[in-house]
């Protein structure tokens, strides 16, 4: 219950068949923690757009999905840095016709905010309950110390015993 699940599914493969939603399915009925993230949308055939899956008409989650563009194997090999790759990203979503309507929640610097919405609400929502079990935590520890009893003294003469004790 305290995990995000990033259900990540290539364009090019059919979202009802992907793996990684069948699983969050079973871990996540309610859908509450599951972000679909689609990608390779670059890469998908002539003709063809991701469009039912990204405005939630063919595989609707409780999270919208989030489409991104990975850096190709050649970008990879050409060493192209990720603001370079972030940038063509942003490019692409902006200009491609197909998608320019939702450029602004597509993309994996949109992604990154989102989840760090969600995990920051998420976490507002815990604290109480954490801070609530680290406070009856310490109620528990001081009680048993009181059934204890207060720690005995030692004297620098058995001190000096247990040292030797223990040094043997």
């Amino acid at each position: 219950p305290n995990c995000l699940i990033l259900a990540i599914t290539p364009a090019n493969q059919d979202v009802a068949t992907s793996d990684a939603i069948k699983v969050s399915r079973q871990v996540d009925p309610a859908g509450e923690r599951t972000f679909g993230v689609l990608t390779k949308i670059d890469l998908m055939d002539k003709g063809t757009n991701a469009l039912d899956v990204l405005e939630g008409r063919s595989y609707r989650l409780r999270i919208p999905w989030v489409g991104i563009v990975n850096r190709s194997q050649e970008d990879i090999n050409r060493n192209v840095d990720m603001i370079a790759a972030r940038k063509r990203e942003r490019e692409f979503f902006a200009t491609n016709p197909d998608y320019a309507h939702l450029a602004s929640k597509m993309g994996s610097e949109y992604l990154a905010r989102l989840l760090s919405k969600h995990l920051e609400s998420v976490i507002r929502a815990r604290i109480p309950g954490i801070a609530s079990f680290i406070n009856r935590s310490i109620d528990d520890l001081e009680a048993e110390l009181a059934h204890l009893g207060r720690p005995v003294s030692i004297d620098a003469g058995v001190r000096s015993i247990l040292c030797y004790l223990l040094s043997i």
